[in-house]
């Protein structure tokens, strides 16, 4: 998978489209990212005792990776990711449109 924790992603697909945010957490067998802001949904939970009360709980569910695309660090748009190689033989990711490294 080419999205990792960290990245900053932009939805190109669906109802959030447009819309950026960083990915919180990847789930790589589902091939599905969570991104915080996006994709945000709400679920009622009960009271398990008299004590407690019932509620409503905001929570940002996964979204497929296909939906997303990197942020390009130099225009700030929408760009495919490639890897090279660097001197000292690190693999990187880098934006395909720009060419710059997106792995710090």
């Amino acid at each position: 998978m080419k999205i990792k924790k960290g990245d900053r992603v932009i939805v190109i697909a669906g109802r959030d489209k447009g819309k950026q945010g960083e990915v919180t957490r990847v789930l790589p067998e589902e091939n599905r990212v969570v991104i915080s802001g996006i994709n945000v949904r709400k679920r009622h939970r009960k009271a398990r005792n008299q004590a407690e009360q019932s509620q409503i709980v905001s929570f940002e569910a996964p979204i497929h990776a296909s939906n997303v695309a990197h942020i390009d660090p130099s225009s700030g748009k929408p760009t495919r990711v490639g890897y090279k190689f660097l001197e000292d033989g690190r693999k990187v990711r880098v934006a395909r449109a720009s060419g710059e490294q997106i792995d710090r």
